[in-house]
């Protein structure tokens, strides 16, 4: 019990830390590309830490999307903190320079980030444990998300401590530039489940 105002003082550092590491980070991440002697091996293993990190925040955006699906009567609350995850996606998707072929710019693959359920898959698999035994009459990803909108949340806020996890463990390996941004979406996630764990109410 004691730990409460610690734990919450820290949750909301963490979402402010978060908000301003998170507007410079977007706009500043070059992954060192653009710093001379920097070796392609070097480039490369960014960009592939930089895909892997954004399939995690896009994984978690596919949850939002199912547990709003299966209980819609939740997406006042759950709205927000989905957009934000959208815009985690979209900052860590690598940057596409920009192509044109007769005349014409080359689509990027980076826009889907922030897609409806819609392009969900067939499943949310670390929601998908808790959901097994909730039974209900979803189809698609909603399936997989507990009937009961107590424990939805719940499994929501165990998916954003592992994708704070996973960003906090890849920034260890990250340039610089890229490891502020992978600083403060791992904020970011940790203050979500914080705010999902603590905020709900049966």
């Amino acid at each position: 019990m004691g730990r409460t105002g610690t734990t919450r003082r820290g949750a909301l550092l963490a979402a402010g830390a978060a908000a301003g590491g998170l507007l410079t980070a977007c706009s500043d991440v070059d992954d060192g590309g653009s710093r001379g002697p920097a070796s392609a091996a070097a480039v490369r293993a960014a960009k592939a830490l930089r895909v892997k990190s954004a399939g995690a925040s896009r994984e978690l955006l596919r949850q939002y999307d199912a547990v709003l699906e299966r209980h819609p009567d939740q997406a006042t609350r759950l709205t927000p903190l989905r957009g934000a995850v959208a815009r985690h996606v979209t900052a860590l998707s690598p940057p596409q320079p920009p192509k044109k072929e007769n005349g014409s710019a080359k689509p990027s693959p980076s826009r889907p980030a922030s897609s409806a359920p819609s392009t969900a898959p067939s499943s949310a698999p670390s929601l998908g444990t808790a959901a097994r035994d909730a039974g209900g009459g979803a189809s698609g990803p909603a399936a997989s998300v507990p009937a009961d909108p107590g424990a939805a949340i719940k499994a929501l806020a165990a998916a954003e401590r592992r994708t704070s996890d996973a960003h906090a463990d890849a920034l260890v390996h990250a340039p610089p530039e890229l490891a502020r941004l992978l600083a403060s979406l791992a904020a970011s996630a940790a203050a979500h489940a914080y705010l999902l764990t603590e905020g709900f109410s049966s």
